[in-house]
């Protein structure tokens, strides 16, 4: 039985790039350093043996801002996101409307299949997550109704081209899911981001629903997390309500991974896969291919084999500023999944 394979997205950026992003100078040639990274991504990925790859996001800012990269209608101060080790990042807010995308990620996917043969998937960030830039308080002459239309529209359109590009799968970034019990215990927040990202998968085909998937985690920059306190069979009753055929699920980090197998167990639809984390991003070790395996028959015991896919927790580096993981270590990872996913096929079909 073959077990599908797949990377979250982000790879650390070379060092090169970080300095030229983080403290620019005149003369720098981003665009020539940017295209050198993608090109040595794809190269660095083809061998590892990957089925699938991605373009590592070297050119997005982060995995949630890239749609909103240089517009004017934006300003500072807005939701703040703490992690663990006491850093945050913050989200802007918007000050007009109507609300458009400036960057759409079909750019990044032409980018990675012009260097590669190799089937590309594409992630793309939520609307929940980018609902959270309207302010409390409103905006005149600029409803929040018409700014979640607007955005709703946006958001399908982001991967609508993806798919018509011919991505392999399009990924729906939802690190906010576990978040959102953080801020709101109850579970009301998470239940409309639910509803919110259904809206969106809604206006896609059965054919095509199988083409997407989501992704959570407790969040991972600099090697810290913002919500990984919250108990995993609080988000994965509601996440599977998910109109999507595929779901990326950190694992490896989690503390009581039986608990959450079951959990999967339970609420896992027959037409969803659930591709389990095997690698742990925030992790210096390598695991070996024989940890992985072991990782692999232990969600076996769990999930049904043709339903059962492998991944890494998250991205490695899904801020372009965050360089805790080495390139190297990244790819020594992602080759321990893919040779570990192959022991545990060979496992299972002896």
């Amino acid at each position: 039985m073959k077990i599908p394979t797949e990377p979250i997205g982000s790879i650390p950026r070379p060092a090169e790039l970080v300095a030229a992003i983080t403290a620019p100078s005149n003369g720098t040639d981003i665009k020539g350093l940017y295209d050198k990274a993608i090109s040595d991504t794809v190269s660095e990925f083809e061998k590892t043996g990957s089925p699938v790859i991605t373009d590592g996001e070297q050119t997005k800012s982060s995995f949630v801002t890239y749609p909103l990269e240089g517009l004017s209608n934006l300003a500072a101060e807005g939701m703040r996101i703490d992690f663990e080790d006491g850093h945050f990042r913050q989200l802007p807010l918007l000050t007009s409307g109507p609300f458009k995308y400036s960057n759409y990620a079909v750019k990044y996917l032409k980018a990675a299949q012009k260097l590669t043969h190799r089937p590309v998937k594409q992630a793309v960030i939520s609307a929940s997550a980018l609902s959270l830039i309207y302010p409390q308080n409103g905006i005149a002459g600029y409803t929040q109704a018409e700014f979640i239309e607007d955005l709703l529209d946006e958001c399908e359109k982001d991967i609508r081209q993806c798919l018509d590009q011919g991505a392999y799968k399009v990924q729906m970034d939802f690190t906010e899911g576990r978040l959102s019990l953080k801020l709101d215990p109850s579970g009301g927040v998470l239940r409309h981001f639910i509803d919110l990202n259904n809206r969106v998968f809604n206006r896609f085909s059965k054919e095509d629903q199988q083409k997407l998937g989501v992704h959570v985690c407790p969040g991972d920059d600099h090697d810290s997390t913002h919500s990984a306190d919250i108990d995993y069979a609080d988000l994965i009753p509601s996440l599977f309500d998910l109109n999507v055929g595929s779901f990326y699920l950190q694992l490896a980090s989690e503390k009581d991974r039986i608990k959450v197998l079951k959990t999967i167990k339970q609420y896992l639809k027959p037409n969803q896969t659930a591709f389990i984390g095997v690698i742990d991003v925030l992790n210096p070790i390598v695991e070996t291919p024989e940890t992985v395996r072991d990782r692999v028959l232990e969600a076996a015991g769990y999930i049904p084999i043709k339903q059962l896919g492998t991944t890494d927790d998250c991205g490695f580096s899904p801020f372009c500023d965050d360089i805790s993981t080495t390139r190297e270590t990244a790819f020594e990872k992602i080759k321990a999944r893919i040779e570990g996913t192959k022991l545990a096929e060979e496992k299972l079909s002896s």
